[in-house]
């Protein structure tokens, strides 16, 4: 027994000896710890003063490029250091789902922007409360909605059903709350499907919403997606039952926007002519149509037709169609009242019918092109689950559809035919018409492909990318720049992304074609060397880009190229513009500095601010040229991020054949004096 406890004493002390010795160890190693934190700090100290410096230096300007490219690097190098947290569940955050559509608004409704393209967030959240009152009259519940867009307030009432008054603020709060997952209340819905009041919710400074359902009504009002108040029981005065909504969308997220008239009363009118029997009333102004997409196709062209507009109207599609003297087609297609610009299935579906009614018809073998060159139609098909590419739902994605809409389109369109044989015999007269243009066209393709490749295989002023829409979601955000000159071009060439930016170089001034046949491309170089980069010479569905920016000097060249640009794409290669693909790049026009800030300005307004705001011994460059501007600056303008993109809109087909002959036709005494009366008295003497 002593023995063993001789033996523990022992090893105690040899325990305790140890701890000392790992004691003195670890106080060396946190002595040594403590010197290299000191050094740390010191050296993230140095590194921070150097940064600084850099940041400093980059903001004064610099002749070498080489150098600017450096100091970026060098900044890249000073930003890796920076220390990065724990990943753990500390980490871990958990959103709300309003919180949620605020943080990640592109998810829910695509863009934001300012109220000046169509597409921009405020029309999105506008059409999300008005499809629900879409929805109510398609079930057969209220024929009448009003609209008033004030401002930046909007109101919407319906004469539907009302939302049950005890689930009404679950209904415009919890995301996937909702009857349209039932195809006993809802069977072809329009909106979101359980997102869309809820976005619209969460996106305002101010959303009310009121519902009536016998003589009992349910209020809630929220803030940036917060409750503040609900209120239920008993009116004091009889209304009919229906939905009340009012929202102000919020300028924390949208900044500065206002709504253009132009599109809410387009998207009024396609309600209508998607709804025959419905009436809208937006701003005391009412929208009805009784024959529906006759009616919008009618609009559209008017006078323009080779043969009237035919139309069919089925219990899950309805269509209309007609044929101009335009080339290539254009389509407005939709989806249970969602315009579909990137068409989808139920467009290819149609499309192909066409062609198959059409030959079999006339006992023929002619070709798709020939078919459907000049064709323009409008198309609505009603599918109880559609699946949609995108949240927007810009393409329908269904696949089991394809065969009913053929079957139906074949029947509707043969009977038509059958019943209206002079306007079958007008479009046999354009179809063989499309034939004969093709063949004289082909014997000029060819003269035209030989000549190119004589001077060179490649496509001698493209500056091609890695990456274009047939590589799908990895081309999705091709771009292809028409920048002018040599001096331009190399701006861009080097400010670019190659994996998914283009360059081409235009040498001047392009051919005016406005009135000109479809050959004179081929016998114009640089237009026919245009059309092969961008991959449209067979169909424009080749298209190679999914954006065309137009990119050139703002000056009198500059927007006189612009217009002959527009005025090739407008004549020839329509659907372009019409499909949304078409841009133009607006870039500064002043640079205001000091020696601690750089401010872009687009307008005199923004240039007088910045002086304003960074005093009397500020710099200010008037930008006149693409290539007068460093490359190293330019990259921020063609940063998908920053830059500034205007999209080339029409507000009516048949307004594009009139406003290019008055601006780019033979009318030049017309011009002058229009000119003269409307421009000159702007013009400082």
């Amino acid at each position: 027994m002593g023995g063993i406890k001789e033996k523990k004493t022992a090893a105690a002390s040899d325990k305790k000896a140890a701890s000392k010795s790992t004691k003195k160890v670890a106080e060396k190693k946190s002595v040594v710890k403590e010197s290299k934190t000191k050094k740390a700090d010191e050296k993230k100290t140095a590194e921070k003063k150097a940064t600084k410096k850099i940041v400093a230096e980059k903001q004064v300007p610099t002749k070498s490029v080489k150098k600017d490219d450096v100091v970026v690097s060098e900044k890249k190098l000073a930003t890796k250091k920076v220390p990065v947290k724990d990943y753990d569940e500390s980490q871990i955050v958990h959103l709300d789902s309003l919180e949620h559509i605020r943080l990640r608004s592109g998810m829910y409704i695509g863009r934001l922007g300012d109220g000046s393209n169509q597409n921009d967030g405020i029309y999105v959240l506008l059409k999300e409360v008005v499809d629900n009152a879409v929805d109510e009259f398609i079930m057969g519940f209220g024929n009448v909605i009003d609209v008033v867009v004030d401002g930046g307030t909007v109101k919407v009432r319906d004469y539907g059903r009302g939302i049950p008054l005890g689930k009404v603020v679950e209904c415009v709060s919890q995301i996937n709350t909702g009857a349209k997952y039932n195809d006993d209340v809802f069977q072809f819905s329009v909106g979101m499907n359980g997102v869309g009041t809820k976005a619209v919710n969460a996106l305002s400074s101010y959303f009310r919403v009121v519902s009536v359902r016998k003589g009992e009504y349910c209020q809630a009002i929220f803030e940036k997606g917060k409750l503040k108040e609900e209120k239920t029981g008993k009116l004091e005065k009889r209304q009919p039952d229906g939905t009340y909504f009012e929202f102000t969308p919020d300028e924390e997220v949208f900044g500065k926007y206002s709504f253009n008239m132009e599109f809410v009363e387009k998207r009024m009118w396609n309600y209508a002519y998607l709804n025959s029997g419905l009436k809208i009333r937006l701003n005391g102004q009412e929208f009805q149509s009784e024959n529906g997409l006759f009616d919008l196709l009618n609009r559209e062209i008017e006078n323009d037709c080779l043969y009237p507009i035919g139309s069919y109207q089925g219990d899950r599609i309805k269509f209309a169609f007609t044929h101009t003297n335009s080339y290539g087609e254009n389509y407005f297609s939709f989806v249970n009242g969602q315009y579909t610009a990137d068409g989808g299935t139920h467009l290819n579906a149609f499309r192909e019918a066409f062609v198959r009614t059409v030959n079999d018809f006339y006992s023929s073998n002619y070709r798709a092109e020939d078919i459907r060159d000049g064709m323009t139609a409008a198309l609505l098909v009603k599918v109880k689950d559609p699946v949609f590419e995108s949240q927007t739902k810009n393409k329908l994605g269904n696949t089991d559809i394809r065969q009913w809409i053929m079957t139906e389109v074949q029947s509707g369109l043969t009977d038509w035919l059958h019943r209206n044989s002079e306007a079958a015999r007008k479009l046999k007269e354009k179809i063989e018409a499309n034939e004969k243009l093709r063949t004289e066209l082909n014997a000029v393709k060819k003269e035209a492909r030989e000549a190119a490749k004589k001077i060179s295989i490649r496509i001698k002023k493209l500056k091609d990318c890695k990456f274009h829409v047939q590589d799908g979601t990895k081309g999705e955000n091709s771009m292809i720049f028409i920048t002018e000159g040599d001096s331009a071009s190399g701006t861009m060439t080097h400010s670019r992304d190659a994996n998914y930016q283009a360059i081409f170089s235009l040498r001047g001034k392009p051919q005016n074609m406005c009135g000109k046949k479809q050959s004179e491309i081929y016998k114009n170089d640089e237009l026919y060397q245009l059309m092969m980069a961008l991959g449209i010479e067979t169909d424009v569905e080749n298209l190679r880009y999914s954006k065309i920016v137009i990119a050139t000097d703002a000056d009198n060249d500059g927007y006189h190229i612009r217009n002959l640009v527009m005025t090739f794409f407008l004549g020839f290669f329509e659907e372009l513009v019409t499909s949304g693909r078409v841009f133009i790049l607006e870039t500064p026009l002043f640079r205001v500095r000091n020696k601690k800030e750089n401010i872009y300005c687009y307008t005199e307004e923004e240039r007088d601010k910045a002086q304003a705001k960074l005093g009397r011994g500020c710099e200010t460059t008037r930008f006149k040229g693409l290539g007068e501007i460093n490359p190293s600056e330019f990259r921020q303008f063609i940063d998908p991020k920053t830059m500034h993109l205007t999209p080339v809109e029409i507000s009516q087909l048949k307004a594009v054949p009139k406003i290019l002959s008055f601006y780019m036709g033979n009318n030049t005494p017309e011009r002058r004096e229009f000119i003269e009366k409307h421009l000159l008295q702007d013009i400082d003497a």
